[in-house]
């Protein structure tokens, strides 16, 4: 079954990409997360100058050690955008912002919601003026706005996954349409070998990125790069991206799945942190607007592939492959 299936494709390695280190959620900057920066910056000094109070009794209930910390936390929304490179964390019941999960909107995207809201609101009020003294007509360019401002929303939403019981099934990490499935090159693989598949993701897709397989963090890169078509055959060497090296629990297997940013915004988050313990299903981050999602396993591991290109897949809920319990 697997051997009818696989298609041999190019080596999915990065040519002339070099990786820097990680320093954030967002390692690739932006203006909305620059915003959020400075607004942080801003509120930190608003409350240790205002509720003192409320930055002793938050610090108690910080834990973890970060030594020499460079980053400035008094709650959750500080290390919302370290949390991959800070040692402190907040239990869930400590977490005031922790309603801010149950929105169903990517909490790494809130600032840009909240930025194009801002934009389509004064648009909005604009199109009423000029139908309130111009002409009733212009009142239609109300609906000009309101079109975008939904897809932006629909862009940012997070839906609930049912995840898959069975130990050996692994899960897509993303939404979209498969482009590739096949065996690659790869010398990071025993043998020199991986099975790949590769997952476009349109802007009508949801974009949060979810772990395919249980299993332990074995290491972050990121490689500034191109912002070639998500499409393109030569995004996945040449884009910007970020690897996540898994340990798999049940198999010991090395798993990769490649973040690769598209044409558009270009943004990729990953908030995983080295040594890490985390689940399939889980969320992992998200890449913001058109972009590709690869995974690549031991091609060893491979049972069965139960996903052709052209199939639509949901991260979190669809199985992509069915894994050998050992090698």
């Amino acid at each position: 079954m697997l051997r009818s299936m696989a298609t041999t494709i190019a080596p999915l390695i990065p040519t002339g990409l070099q990786s820097t280190p990680i320093t954030s959620i967002q390692p690739g900057g932006g203006f909305c997360f620059a915003v959020e920066r400075a607004w942080g910056r801003w509120r930190r000094a608003w409350l240790r100058r205002v509720r003192p109070g409320y930055v002793r009794r938050i610090a108690e209930r910080r834990r973890g050690d970060c030594p020499n910390c460079p980053h400035d936390i008094i709650d959750s929304r500080d290390l919302k955008l370290v949390r991959n490179v800070c040692g402190y964390s907040f239990r869930p019941e400590d977490d005031a912002f922790a309603w801010r999960e149950r929105l169903r909107l990517a909490r790494a995207g809130l600032c840009e919601l909240l930025f194009f809201s801002g934009i389509f609101l004064l648009l909005s009020i604009g199109s009423v003026l000029l139908g309130l003294f111009v002409h009733p007509l212009l009142y239609l360019l109300l609906v000009s706005t309101l079109t975008p401002w939904l897809f932006v929303l629909s862009f940012f939403r997070d839906p609930h996954r049912a995840i898959p019981s069975d130990s050996n099934a692994f899960v897509s990490p993303a939404d979209g349409t498969v482009t590739h499935v096949g065996e690659t090159s790869d010398p990071d693989f025993p043998g020199g070998r991986a099975f790949t598949i590769s997952i476009f993701l349109s802007v009508f897709n949801v974009h949060v990125n979810r772990v395919p397989r249980t299993g332990r963090v074995a290491s972050l890169r990121y490689y500034p790069g191109e912002f070639l078509d998500a499409r393109a055959a030569d995004c996945a060497v040449r884009n910007e991206q970020f690897w996540i090296d898994l340990t798999d629990a049940q198999t010991g297997g090395l798993i990769r799945v490649k973040q690769i940013s598209g044409a558009i915004a270009r943004r990729i988050v990953c908030w995983l942190k080295p040594n890490e313990d985390v689940q399939a299903g889980e969320r992992l981050g998200m890449i913001k607007f058109g972009s590709r999602t690869e995974i690549s396993v031991p091609l060893e591991l491979v049972q069965e592939a139960l996903v052709r290109v052209g199939d639509t897949v949901h991260g979190g809920s669809t199985i992509l492959l069915r894994m050998k319990n050992s090698f």
